[in-house]
């Protein structure tokens, strides 16, 4: 008779009393058949339900004591008299108590799983204060999920489960307003601040970051490595002096160089379809109708972007270069913050689906902003903000016409990257800067 030595004891066992009972014919022994089928089906159910270990027959449920756990997180971070003050607080959690709560009350209304309910036995299950200072904890550190049992008393699967519920629901809450591109009000600001910068017309800097993804599916290793040698993702981002982010393009595989992430990108969308609040200024005595972004030398000669000149040898040329270079490091300052303050963007990334690093991403990114906001002096943003408050929204004329509308289109498409325009701004911003220079 041929064995199946690859079959654990049971199972042949099984096998065994399976073909006995096949060469018997009776109604009893085809009872018992099918009895055992069911046995068997049970049995692969039970070994492919690998997510939470509790449930498994023969694998020990350990007893964390959850409410334990709760009560000592809540002492020292969220009651009347902490353990551990509010500057503590702010950097262990990246982030003040005030708006923890914010983002608690948002998630809480958002999505029941972040609500304390009670099982089937009555006893109350882990609170949204422990999930979410277990996915915090995770993207702060970027520390394995296992890491935080110890001391939120929350299972690893637990805390992968409240990681990614976390993250998805920060963005679809919050992106709408802190991953939006800049309104009029904004744009006023922006302009008024970095005209005293000299740079009248700019909105920001551009430029892009890798992050390397360490557990990148063998199939896609060749598509995603780059200039590297590893697997990584590319973010592309605009951000303005006080370091927000105003644009996050994220997602593409790291052989793309920044120009092939620029044409992929919507960093332009709305001011080629003209639904973008329109920027007037004026630089020695020429008139310009479309703001700039700061750029490094790989991206392209466009109207949209003021890049730095290579071995200059004029004085003018020099101080250009050396003003453009050190503005152009607020991207790069943006990045480091980003960092820095969300170690999990830093360090490879473990997930193994990009969806959820999409949106881990985008999460460290709008909670970036909002610590900004949070913190931001406000007697501070008044003696710079210099400018006059206009609307909200200003209302675009729309043809009706396709062909006009395919026109225009086009015709915005040109004015950006025209190469003409590129050349004359540069060379005005480098006589406006050497004028300021000589003046002070």
């Amino acid at each position: 008779m041929e064995h199946n030595y690859h079959l654990k004891p049971r199972d042949y066992q099984m096998r065994e009393m399976e073909m006995a009972l096949l060469e018997s014919d009776t109604d009893d022994d085809v009872e018992i058949l099918s009895i055992l089928a069911m046995e068997d089906e049970r049995l692969k159910k039970e070994r492919a339900s690998t997510s939470h270990g509790g449930s498994i027959v023969g694998r020990k449920v350990i007893k964390r004591n959850y409410l334990q756990g709760e009560e000592r997180l809540f002492h020292d971070y969220f009651s009347d008299n902490p353990v551990f003050p509010s500057h503590i607080f702010r950097r262990r959690f990246r982030m003040s108590r005030p708006l923890f709560f914010r983002l608690q009350s948002a998630l809480e209304a958002y999505d029941p799983y972040f609500i304390q309910k009670r099982n089937a036995a009555g006893t109350l299950g882990l609170s949204s204060l422990q999930k979410m200072t277990a996915a915090l904890r995770i993207l702060a550190y970027g520390v394995a999920a296992d890491s935080t049992d110890e001391y939120v008393r929350i299972g690893e699967s637990t805390a992968v489960e409240s990681l990614k519920k976390f993250v998805k629901a920060v963005v679809n809450i919050f992106s709408e307003e802190y991953l939006r591109s800049p309104n009029s009000n904004d744009i006023a600001r922006l302009l008024a601040v970095n005209e005293k910068r000299g740079f009248p017309g700019m909105l920001g800097s551009i430029d892009c970051m890798h992050w390397k993804w360490k557990n990148c599916p063998t199939a896609w290793k060749g598509q995603y490595t780059g200039h590297s040698r590893e697997p990584t993702l590319i973010l592309e981002a605009i951000a303005s002096y006080d370091r927000w982010i105003w644009h996050a393009f994220f997602g593409l595989p790291g052989s793309h160089n920044d120009i092939n992430v620029l044409e992929h990108s919507s960093v332009f969308t709305e001011l080629a379809q003209g639904r973008a609040p329109p920027v007037n200024y004026s630089i020695n005595g020429h008139d310009y109708t479309m703001g700039y972004y700061l750029a490094d030398g790989i991206y392209p000669q466009w109207s949209t972007f003021v890049k730095t000149i290579s071995a200059p040898v004029e004085a003018k040329k020099k101080h250009f270069a050396r003003v453009q270079e050190a503005c152009r490091k607020d991207v790069e300052c943006a990045f480091g913050i980003l960092q820095a303050r969300f170690s999990i963007v830093r360090g490879p990334a473990r997930f193994w689906d990009q969806a959820t690093l999409n949106d881990i991403m985008k999460a460290c990114i709008i909670l970036h902003n909002m610590i900004i906001e949070d913190e931001r002096d406000s007697n501070e943003v008044q003696q710079d903000d210099d400018y006059e408050q206009v609307p909200e929204s200003i209302p675009i004329p729309v043809s009706r016409e396709p062909t006009i509308e395919v026109q225009n289109f086009i015709q915005s498409h040109i004015r950006i990257r025209n190469r003409e325009t590129h050349s004359q701004l540069q060379a005005d911003l480098v006589e406006h800067l050497w004028q300021l220079h000589g003046q002070s």
